[in-house]
């Protein structure tokens, strides 16, 4: 049996909050459960799925760099890092396979310091302001480029 592409989709800082924001900026689904969407559409779409957060801008340079051996794409929301963090910048131009960058907002939308993302510079894609749909389809998208060959 032929091993399905794995992806590694990356979330950066209080992204596991999401869906306890009185705000309601980032829904009300829980982060737990739209983990649990991603895995589901992963496997209907035929990917193996790393579905990882952390509040640690290291930990994901890390993750990044395992990327590197262990992945054939990754997705990526940053978060609040997408617009301070050259070392994830660094780390994701390093890497040779496709990039999705996704975020649950529309980022053009918000305070203008969210118009800027470091993530773009090495991103092959973006998706934005779609919530949990957008994660589905930068799965979606991700796998497509996969199976085409496509990288950054």
């Amino acid at each position: 049996m032929i091993p399905l592409p794995t992806v590694f989709f990356l979330n950066g800082p209080n992204a596991n909050l999401y869906g306890l924001d009185k705000s309601g900026t980032y829904g009300n689904e829980s982060f737990q459960s739209i983990g649990e969407r991603c895995h589901a559409h992963a496997a209907a779409i035929g990917l193996q799925l790393e579905f990882r957060q952390s509040n640690y801008e290291g930990q994901i340079v890390d993750w990044i760099q395992e990327a590197r051996q262990a992945a054939h794409g990754v997705v990526i929301n940053a978060a609040g890092l997408t617009y301070s963090s050259i070392p994830i910048l660094d780390a994701l131009l390093a890497y040779d396979g496709p990039i999705i960058e996704v975020h649950m907002s529309n980022i053009w939308k918000r305070e203008p310091f969210r118009h800027h993302s470091y993530v773009s510079k090495a991103a092959t894609g973006v998706i934005a302001g779609l919530g949990p749909l957008g994660y589905e389809l930068a799965l979606s998208a991700v796998a497509t480029l996969i199976r085409e060959g496509g990288s950054k």
